[in-house]
């Protein structure tokens, strides 16, 4: 029993930072680096017939080229609204419209905008590593109620506490590796 309460702890800390480390991932992914990719696109909210739905329910994407992203729309009638859309959004770029799709021309990044996308990716891995950081807490208190509840051997709880700090260490390590990828994608010119 106090088997399987410690577990349930453990697995719990691992799916949620499991989750995490996918937050920081499509986070990472909303950061434009100089390249066309349609996980920039996706999630803008379209006012489409009255309700707000996200572009990638309304379009498909292509990306030609490196910097060039088209969005077909299923519903040609929905192309001014997209288009409204992605004009107000905060990807700063005019989209083109050819009544088939709409083209978005990505222009090449300044050495300093880069600089900048740097500190904002960084500033993201230190949220989702302060994030893993929470859940490590939460766990350990957890499993140290059931060590005060007499639940739980206190050697059980110090196996169970190592368990815990590998699995953060290792959530860790992943969001450091998403970081220094992002870096070197924003980087590279």
């Amino acid at each position: 029993m106090t088997e399987e309460l410690a577990s349930m702890v453990l697995d719990d800390a691992k799916d949620k930072m499991a989750n995490t480390l996918e937050h920081v991932k499509a986070e990472f992914g909303n950061v434009r680096t100089g390249r066309a990719a349609p996980a920039l696109v996706e999630s803008i909210m379209v006012d489409y017939y009255g309700a707000m739905t996200p572009l990638k329910s309304l379009a498909s994407f292509t990306v030609p080229e490196a910097r060039m992203l088209m969005v077909a729309p299923f519903d040609k009638g929905s192309m001014a609204s997209i288009e409204k859309a992605i004009s107000a959004s905060d990807l700063g770029i005019t989209p083109s419209n050819d009544g088939q799709v709409i083209r978005l021309a990505f222009p090449p990044l300044t050495e300093e905008r880069r600089k900048d996308l740097v500190k904002v990716v960084r500033q993201k891995a230190e949220d989702g590593k302060v994030q893993v950081r929470n859940h490590r807490r939460t766990s350990r208190q957890e499993l140290d109620q059931l060590e005060k509840d007499s639940s739980l051997s206190s050697d059980d709880h110090e196996r169970v506490a190592k368990q815990l700090e590998k699995v953060t260490q290792a959530s860790i390590e992943g969001i450091d590796e998403l970081l220094a990828h992002k870096e070197r994608e924003l980087l590279d010119v």
